[in-house]
């Protein structure tokens, strides 16, 4: 399945380490979210006002425990549809 094909409830994978680049509150800015292979599932699509010609994708991924994690933001090369 191709990332452009993706919607809000669609399970993806992070395709490398993602970390809070500050974003998210009350997450310490540079903590790791995801490790390359972590199950996430897609929250929302859309396009950042500062780039408006790309797609980014809000994901919520799994902890070590199964829980979601806050909403994440990301771009198409950080996600992968398969693991």
């Amino acid at each position: 399945m191709n990332l452009e094909d993706l919607q809000p409830g669609d399970v993806v994978f992070a395709a490398s380490h993602i970390y809070n680049d500050g974003g998210i509150p009350k997450v310490p800015e540079d903590k790791l979210l995801a490790e390359p292979g972590t199950r996430g599932v897609i929250v929302e699509t859309g396009h950042l006002e500062e780039a408006p010609d790309r797609k980014v994708y809000l994901v919520r991924f799994e902890d070590t425990e199964l829980n979601l994690g806050p909403p994440t933001g990301c771009w198409p090369e950080e996600l992968k549809t398969a693991n």
